[in-house]
């Protein structure tokens, strides 16, 4: 294995970790204002062009880019960790991050329609999923407990 480049790849991973983490967080957030926001408002447009970027421009880039380098890095590895408890419970809950991307994409569609059918305390408690997940992530790749 090259070194190198196994960490390069890592370090690549990492920064679009973040990146989707932030959009993950801050997308939510813009739905609870777009709840606030009046139907057909100025307002109400600038955020579906805010949301419609944020997720197409840096969520969706960021979580391709964390998918395809998580696939090299075990690959650069030989798949040595793949038997790790600790790696398919990590799996498991990226799995959760990327179905709640999915979500997300679904509800700025029912934005951008008109079709919104979610209260603010719906994105509230949305926007909270997100974190509980990436805190089981850390925990699993830091502390590998099992």
């Amino acid at each position: 294995m090259d070194a190198d480049l196994y960490l390069w790849i890592k370090a690549l991973h990492i920064i679009a970790v973040i990146a989707w983490m932030a959009g993950l967080l801050y997308l939510p957030r813009l739905f609870v204002y777009h709840c606030e926001a009046e139907r057909g408002g100025d307002r109400a447009a600038m955020l579906e062009v805010m949301e419609r970027r944020l997720l197409r421009a840096i969520m969706t880039p960021a979580m391709v880019v964390v998918l395809i380098s998580a696939l090299a890095l075990l690959w650069l590895r030989g798949f040595e960790d793949f038997s790790d408890g600790w790696l398919h419970a990590k799996l498991a809950l990226v799995v959760g991050l990327t179905a709640a991307h999915g979500l997300m994409a679904r509800w700025r569609k029912d934005f951008a329609n008109g079709a919104n059918r979610h209260s603010q305390r719906f994105y509230r408690i949305a926007n909270e999923v997100p974190t509980v997940l990436m805190i089981g992530i850390v925990v699993l790749v830091v502390v590998k407990p099992f």
